[in-house]
């Protein structure tokens, strides 16, 4: 029986599910360049180099193996710009007598597979991704009655499962969790270390200039490109984190720094998202570290989590209430995305910074994409389907069945509370508290309210007052409702009417304090 395996964009791991036992001799691999997947949202350039040169590099390596692969170069001529229509084209070149896949990531792909066996007249067989920890069938009977998750319960069945920091039946130190230990802010003059980055070859080159020919519109900085574009480039760039920056990264992973936006984070995601990397080896290698004493226990066990817990517990929820998930607006936000996430030009230093880091480098670590622009979009009522585009499109690791949980639900609170069990809103302290970034500002993070006051202050309590009918009785919300409660209504008039302000005129015009006073 001939074979056709499809192997997509994410899926670039040589023990994919797709590739098992595949006969070299008359199987053929079948992989595309589709303008479908680099223009359904913006995506930064940068994350379009990095896919479209890994599967270059990957078919490279499949063909020196002995594999017989089929792919299309993105300006193929007749390259017809959809996966349904260059499998097609395929099934008529090589008259397979099926086609294999890897179930994918996203749910629009899982949908267009759906009608390929009517469609293209061969059976379709769709096979398990068992590069994950959980699968899907697994997430939905850890889920199954659950009103609401909560990732921590999900976390330790994980670690249970795996035997990962487990003594016996005990974790390892007698905690489950650290992340109480790793929330320090960096020291003035702390030194960071510096980062490992990859000189371009011939076949990233070649993919630069096809992007700058093709996609000179989308968001992002083109060069420098200095990201892993092959499985031996990302285990070099996961040997460095473990022997360089993982001893730091659990007391200093929520901190943020101007010009620094690496600081100790392993910055392999996009290696785990598009298969360099695959999580058992990434945390079997973290544990390693633990045991030979090379990196503390609040570090590996907080590493671990992002990876076994929260990674794993985003694509099973996600899986798990796809597509209705995506429609919800729990907090009826309906504020249009500003201008400034896409430019960078605006006088809140903190903002300013995370887009622009966003636009040279394509990432920003977890604390500056939830605590700021996150929380930016959170306090500001942003509407949830425009600020989820945003995220999909300007982070070189964004897949939506991680970044639409992560947005919806822990960013935005949009799902009411199923992911998250209290909406991630904060002042600018802080923001202040975290970074350098208020000592830059135009803004003074000390005021309350004013011209020159920080708009996240004023947002902040106007965001609990507007939605108080909806979060008042949640349990996590008490305290800032107390102190709401406590607010004479002259002042609670104030906040309203000054953040209106700011956001009907001044997230537009935006400000700085200089500039406020001198009207």
């Amino acid at each position: 029986m001939k074979s056709l395996c499809l192997v997509l964009g994410d899926q670039l791991t040589k023990g994919l599910s797709a590739l098992d036992g595949i006969d070299r001799a008359h199987d053929v691999i079948f992989m595309a360049e589709v303008e479908q997947e680099t223009r359904y949202v913006p995506h930064h350039k940068q994350k379009i180099v990095l896919i479209l040169s890994a599967m270059r590099h990957f078919a490279k390596t499949l063909r020196q193996e002995r594999f017989q692969v089929h792919y299309v170069a993105l300006d193929d001529p007749a390259n017809s710009g959809s996966f349904s229509g260059e499998l097609a084209r395929a099934i008529t070149l090589h008259q397979p007598d099926r086609v294999i896949a890897t179930e994918p990531g996203e749910w629009r792909v899982a949908d267009m597979m759906r009608g390929w066996t009517t469609q293209l007249g061969v059976p379709l067989e769709v096979r398990d991704d068992d590069r994950f920890f959980c699968s899907r069938q697994r997430f939905a009977r850890w889920a199954e009655d659950r009103k609401s998750y909560r990732m921590e319960f999900f976390y330790r069945e994980m670690r249970r499962e795996t035997g990962l920091l487990m003594q016996g039946d005990k974790p390892e130190g007698g905690e489950w969790n650290y992340d109480k230990e790793n929330r320090k802010s960096l020291p003035a003059h702390h030194p960071l270390p510096s980062r490992l980055r990859f000189e371009p070859d011939e076949i990233t080159r070649d993919v630069i200039a096809l992007v700058s020919r093709r996609h000179a519109d989308h968001f992002g900085d083109l060069e420098p490109f200095g990201w892993a574009v092959t499985r031996e480039d990302a285990l070099e760039a996961l040997d460095h984190f473990m022997t360089v920056c993982l001893v730091g990264y659990g007391d200093y992973q929520d901190a943020m720094k101007t010009g620094e936006p690496f600081v100790y984070h392993a910055i392999i995601s996009p290696y785990l998202n598009c298969g360099l990397l695959t999580p058992r080896e990434v945390c079997a290698r973290a544990e390693q570290s633990f045991y030979a004493g090379h990196a503390p226990l609040n570090a590996v066990e907080g590493f671990i989590r992002q990876i076994l817990g929260w990674r794993e517990y985003v694509r099973g929820l996600y899986w798990q209430h796809m597509p209705a998930y995506r429609g919800t607006n729990a907090l009826e936000a309906h504020r249009p995305l500003p201008d400034f996430f896409w430019t960078g030009d605006t006088q809140m230093n903190c903002v300013a910074q995370v887009i622009n880091d966003t636009r040279q480098h394509a990432y920003a670590h977890h604390i500056q994409r939830l605590m700021v622009t996150g929380n930016f979009a959170l306090l500001a009522g942003l509407e949830p389907r425009a600020v989820e585009e945003w995220y999909l499109a300007v982070y070189i690791d964004a897949f939506e069945w991680v970044e639409l949980p992560n947005t919806h639900g822990m960013v935005l609170f949009a799902d009411g509370g199923m992911l998250a069990s209290k909406p991630y809103a904060a002042s600018g302290a802080y923001i202040n508290r975290m970074s350098d970034y208020c000592s830059g500002c135009g803004y003074d993070v000390k005021e309350k309210s004013g011209p020159s006051a920080c708009p996240f202050n004023l947002l902040y309590w106007h965001f609990l007052i507007e939605n108080q009918p909806r979060l008042a009785t949640n349990p996590r919300m008490g305290m800032p409702y107390r102190t709401l409660a406590k607010m004479s209504d002259d002042r609670r008039a104030q906040i309203t009417r000054e953040a209106t302000a700011f956001l009907d005129t001044g997230i537009r015009l935006n400000r700085p304090r200089q500039m406020a006073l001198d009207l």
